[in-house]
């Protein structure tokens, strides 16, 4: 049975004042479609050409395959970022959106550059280690490897980054040392840790991200409406991946995701709404 999400919500947050303007450099994404209908061959091909791609770090785990997924069905060109092409091309329907490339975050930004192309116009990072007798595994993936993926996107001039990162990443500063997820979580190698230093990367980098903190994450369809919180907010709670995917996929075309930290669970006593208007209801620090 799915935890309840019990929340706080810290007042301070709420009255700080905007530490950014909400601009970006780009504007917002739009989602590509044409008609072949009276249309040449090479018109086609042009059309096809122009359509800049969404690059997905990570994309045959759990929560990147959805990502992936809903991309594309959105309308949405991907550029999957994989370690095992074989097994990528076994866990994607052919789609002449989807390509999907070789990329492995832990080998440095350069190969990542590479990667990535100069076709892309943002990159959603949804990477994680697996669970080993390395504890370093959490830094080299969760840690340097996100930083590396920043530092290839500004290679690229890339300025749209999108993380999925944890709840409780910032428990120490929360009073949470104590919380039994936060224990557990950092039992692997201080896996929250390496994940708040990439996140003080990100946000320190100029580039414009959203950053979505979910809480425990569940593959069962979803079970109840997003709730979400300004960071250092929640605590406990769990979502379902689809519902992670969703926040990140919708966070790339409103402006109202531009420079914020999101924490999200799900509850089913929560209303309904759209993800504009949560994103909007988060204020930036």
């Amino acid at each position: 049975m799915a935890t309840s999400a019990v929340y706080l919500r810290n007042p301070l947050i709420h009255a700080h004042s905007l530490t950014k303007p909400l601009t970006t450099t780009r504007p917002p994404f739009r989602i590509h479609s044409f008609s072949t209908a009276n249309m040449e061959g090479s018109e086609i091909r042009e059309s096809e050409e122009e359509q800049k791609k969404i690059f997905v770090a990570g994309a045959t785990g759990n929560t990147g395959k959805r990502i992936v997924e809903q991309l594309l069905a959105k309308g949405f060109a991907v550029k999957a970022g994989v370690r095992d092409i074989d097994k990528a091309q076994k866990s994607f329907s052919e789609s002449p959106a989807l390509q999907i490339v070789k990329a492995d975050v832990t080998e440095g930004s350069e190969k990542l550059a590479e990667a990535i192309g100069d076709d892309a116009e943002a990159v959603i990072c949804a990477t994680g280690f697996r669970p080993s007798w390395d504890l370093f595994a959490p830094w080299k993936v969760d840690n340097f490897g996100t930083v590396n993926l920043v530092e290839a996107c500004r290679k690229r001039g890339i300025n749209r980054f999108i993380l999925i990162s944890s709840l409780l990443v910032n428990g120490a500063a929360m009073g949470q040392l104590l919380n039994p997820a936060y224990i557990f979580l950092n039992v692997f190698g201080l896996t929250l840790i390496a994940k708040l230093q990439a996140e003080n990367h990100i946000r320190k980098s100029g580039i414009n991200y959203t950053i979505i903190r979910p809480g425990g994450l569940r593959n069962e369809p979803p079970s109840g409406n997003i709730v979400m919180e300004p960071e250092d907010t929640l605590y406990e709670g769990s979502v379902s991946r689809d519902q992670v995917a969703e926040v990140a996929v919708e966070a790339l075309v409103h402006p109202e995701a531009s420079y914020k930290v999101v924490e999200i669970v799900a509850r089913s006593e929560a209303p309904k709404q759209e993800l504009q208007d949560l994103f909007a209801a988060i204020k930036q620090r």
